[in-house]
């Protein structure tokens, strides 16, 4: 039976790693509810090999905390970003992220798979309680376009209720898989009274590039926007291994990260949904 769930969260692992290579948004598709800032300084790496920085003494990355009701309340001031982390939970990883974080004194908000979290409860659990923002990413990161409306919403609830039940909290925000959306579904979603997560800075770290590397592309985006969401990946080794670099590196540059809360509102749900809808046309 072990050796079952092993091999079946190795082959899941296995899909997810190459979501964002086979169906993958351009940059320009991203979207955002910051302003874009003025292009800054690039970093300077001694190389791809540079050695991440020790984490020693007391940090002072962490930031506010953002509530939001909707998309409409997810405005960001200038050098703040929101770390979110697509696709796990999976041992190895996602702990190690957990780790990382904890010691820069900062939360992440993590868009789970359904059937990642069902095979990792434990996990799944200990992300929500370390006080991070916990979201679903679908139950099988299917592309929601590629169904029709009902087999899509089908799929958006059972991964909803399957991070739910693993994490013990309630799952208040959403991330299309491969960022393939309608207006229509994302209507939906905001009448369950969820938040949708967009992108600012995709980060990609499922390429097959060393961990400097997408530092130094997370930082250079960054630096074009200044502000924004950033997209990682807790399932793969290189996003662990870059993260303390790419904290300290935000850090040094004064940049404050955001943890996102969610308010629940009093109006109508489909209130909610149609502000939501009027922010992304």
């Amino acid at each position: 039976m072990h050796r079952f769930l092993l091999l079946a969260c190795i082959a899941l692992t296995a899909t997810l790693s190459a979501c964002g290579t086979t169906k993958q948004a351009p940059d320009a598709s991203i979207k955002t509810s910051s302003v874009i800032a003025p292009e800054g300084r690039k970093l300077a790496y001694a190389g791809d090999d540079a050695a991440a920085p020790r984490m020693s003494g007391w940090h002072h990355l962490a930031g506010r905390t953002l509530e939001v009701s909707s998309l409409a309340d997810l405005k960001l001031q200038n050098k703040e970003v929101i770390l979110s982390f697509d696709d796990g939970p999976i041992p190895g990883r996602t702990d190690k992220v957990l780790a990382i974080l904890d010691q820069f004194g900062v939360k992440g908000a993590f868009m789970m798979v359904g059937e990642m979290a069902e095979m990792h409860p434990a996990l799944a659990r200990k992300v929500a309680e370390d006080g991070n923002t916990i979201g679903s990413h679908t139950y099988d990161h299917t592309d929601l376009t590629s169904l029709d409306f009902d087999a899509a919403m089908a799929e958006v609830v059972k991964g909803e209720l399957a991070v739910t039940k693993a994490t013990g909290t309630d799952v208040s925000f959403f991330r299309f898989p491969y960022l393939a959306e309608s207006h229509r579904l994302r209507t939906a979603i905001a009448m369950r009274d969820m938040v949708v997560m967009d992108v600012d800075i995709d980060s990609k770290d499922y390429f097959a590039i060393t961990p400097a590397s997408v530092t130094q592309r997370t930082m250079d985006l960054l630096h074009r926007r200044g502000r924004g969401i950033i997209l990682m990946h807790d399932i793969h080794k290189r996003t662990a291994t870059m993260l303390p670099t790419l904290l300290s590196e935000l850090e040094g540059e004064g940049y404050k990260v955001v943890t996102l809360k969610f308010k629940k509102t009093q109006a109508p749900n489909n209130l909610v949904a149609l502000a939501d809808f009027v922010t992304t046309r």
